[in-house]
């Protein structure tokens, strides 16, 4: 595996791969990781002739209150890890190289990030839809793998490839978690030990949501009503947003008559977790 750090070595790499003939597959990650991150590496290497896999920590995705300087890295880790899976590339870029002084260029998605994480992150998506445009312009991959932990990225993303008519094919995987249920995050080594347990009602409260979903519950209200009581059953969990949403546009559903996600966003202590179900009508 071969480590580059400058984007001009990086698209000299990936435009000779691609005159060769061979399909790039990509993962971005802001590294620190953990079996879901590899599950993503492995698709990535399933898909394509080479894989890339960027490690970049996005400032600009980071509210100035939030954990940015503090996010956990851990380089020499992650190059094992990448290594030991099979990547090819891995991608690590410092910030400068990333965002000179003279950087004013941002890119916008509108409507699929107003709800959700948009709400009480406004600035997080902008953040990430920069930062992917600029990735997949330099890497310029055929496919990029995506989990659906983080499922309005993934659908932002999804959205700005439309939009922009880019030649990548964006992939969700299904989220990885722990034994209990916990979805595996980067953030989960912040939590206190009593945290990390009142942590396991995130996944408890969606399972009892897919429970009503199968038995035919089609009220929004209702089902959000008991996922929050699971939840808030819990003194160390405070609710930032639970939700149900149409799948595709985000936007909240008072009825269950197409696919659908269950959204679910909590802080323990400091740190603000996401989860998720998504559930298919047919």
């Amino acid at each position: 595996m071969k480590v580059i750090k400058t984007i001009k070595e990086m698209k000299e790499w990936s435009s000779s791969v691609r005159q060769a003939g061979k399909t790039i597959a990509f993962v971005p990650t802001m590294g620190f990781f953990h079996e879901g991150h590899l599950s993503l590496m492995r698709e990535g290497r399933r898909r394509g002739d080479l894989l890339i896999v960027s490690l970049f920590v996005n400032p600009t995705q980071f509210s100035p209150n939030e954990d940015f300087k503090n996010y956990p890295r851990d380089f020499e880790r992650d190059r094992k890890m990448t290594e030991e899976v099979g990547v090819d590339i891995l991608f690590a870029p410092e910030v400068i190289e990333m965002y000179p002084p003279d950087h004013q260029t941002s890119v916008r998605v509108e409507k699929v990030t107003q709800n959700l994480c948009g709400k009480s992150r406004p600035i997080h998506f902008q953040g990430v839809t920069t930062v992917v445009m600029m990735l997949f312009e330099i890497v310029m991959p055929h496919v990029a793998i995506f989990g659906e932990k983080d499922y309005q990225q993934l659908v932002t993303v999804q959205q700005m490839v439309r939009d922009l008519h880019m030649g990548v094919e964006v992939v969700g995987m299904p989220t990885v978690r722990e034994a209990d249920g916990l979805a595996m995050s980067s953030r989960n080594t912040y939590l206190l030990p009593e945290e990390r347990k009142a942590a396991r009602s995130l996944h408890q409260s969606l399972q009892r949501a897919k429970e009503l979903l199968q038995k035919g519950e089609r009220n929004a209200d209702r089902i959000i009503h008991e996922v929050r009581e699971i939840l808030q059953s819990e003194s160390l969990v405070r609710i930032d947003y639970a939700q149900i949403c149409d799948a595709n546009t985000l936007q909240d559903v008072d009825r269950i008559e197409r696919d659908v996600v269950v959204a679910l966003a909590a802080f323990l202590g400091k740190t603000r977790l996401i989860d998720n179900l998504i559930y298919r009508i047919f």
